[in-house]
């Protein structure tokens, strides 16, 4: 979970501030002398020391002289409290489109801004920290570099356990197709297929994981409704992979039921792939493991073993 950071932390309280009845030039005349700490924003105050609204300073610099502020300020401008996640004042500004935020307080008298360069430096910071999460950096980066910094021998140690779990799996993979040697000797043709389906598989799942960081960077939406989503889209990659895949091994190998035994396995294995790679660094980070040294390996290897026994079921189960 991530720990609640308040816009207060980027407050700027000397910005320029004015009266609704100033004119364009009395206030930029007396910026020069002011020499505020920040300047993308002009705050107009109304009755009771209150925001009235907000003049950019682009669009003070493009007024007449002579123009009351009162005609050309926006009182609809977005703003934030102190207290508002820096995060959530982040997206504000990008939705709404503004490069800074005016910050008030509960009766909505102005405290300061929220500066373009601070929303800049939070959307990064953010963004980097959505990434981290999903690729196995925890928020305290201090595993990370260790796994990079460490001597060849620790970060063998830590590296190893993982793959002998990947050793395991094959040695589980190999007993798989041992276990369907009837199948695959009536039939040869059943194993030219394997190393496909296997690739597509992996596939498919690295490339979940890739999409997976961009989109937990640009949404706050849980795991649930993520993998969801992606397990849909590995159901449907399978299906139009599986669909493109039928025409041709029907017409080289003259067995239909071959070909729709691996457009099956294509489906099946594309889903389970999806959902893998999504499901596997969440489960790892969750569970205090560093999902950077055991999502690989072990999503790898599950995925292979999974679409073997799918693959080969799927083929005993067409009579092939």
């Amino acid at each position: 979970m991530k720990h609640h950071e308040p816009v207060g932390r980027h407050l700027v309280a000397r910005v320029p501030r004015a009266r609704p009845g100033e004119t364009v030039a009395a206030v930029l005349g007396r910026l020069a002398e002011e020499k505020p700490a920040a300047v993308e924003l002009v705050l107009v105050i109304g009755e009771h020391s209150r925001l009235a609204g907000v003049v950019p300073i682009g669009k003070l610099l493009a007024a007449a002289p002579r123009t009351v502020l009162e005609r050309i300020l926006d009182p609809a401008f977005p703003s934030v409290s102190a207290d508002t996640d820096q995060e959530r004042a982040a997206s504000a500004a990008l939705h709404h489109g503004v490069d800074a935020l005016p910050v008030v307080d509960a009766e909505g008298g102005v405290l300061g801004v929220m500066p373009a360069q601070a929303l800049l430096q939070v959307l990064r910071r953010e963004h980097v920290e959505d990434l981290h999460r999903l690729a196995g950096i925890q928020r305290e980066a201090a595993q990370a570099r260790h796994a990079i910094e460490d001597p060849p021998l620790l970060r063998a140690r830590h590296r190893l356990p993982w793959l002998l779990v990947g050793l395991v799996g094959s040695a589980l993979a190999t007993a798989a197709m041992a276990s369907f040697e009837s199948t695959l000797t009536e039939t040869i043709a059943v194993a030219f297929f394997i190393p496909g389906i296997v690739y597509l598989a992996d596939a498919i799942g690295t490339q979940t994981e890739a999409i997976a960081v961009r989109r937990l960077s640009l949404t706050r939406a849980g795991i649930t409704h993520l993998l969801a989503g992606e397990l849909r889209t590995g159901m449907l990659l399978g299906a139009i992979l599986g669909v493109a895949s039928f025409l041709p091994v029907w017409l080289v190998f003259g067995e239909p039921r071959l070909a729709a035994a691996v457009v099956a396995a294509i489906l099946a294995a594309g889903t389970m792939a999806a959902g893998l790679g999504m499901l596997l660094p969440w489960w790892l980070a969750r569970s205090g493991r560093d999902p950077a040294f055991g999502s690989g390996p072990l999503a790898t290897v599950i995925q292979d073993i999974l679409s073997l026994f799918v693959y080969l079921g799927v083929v005993r189960a067409f009579g092939v």
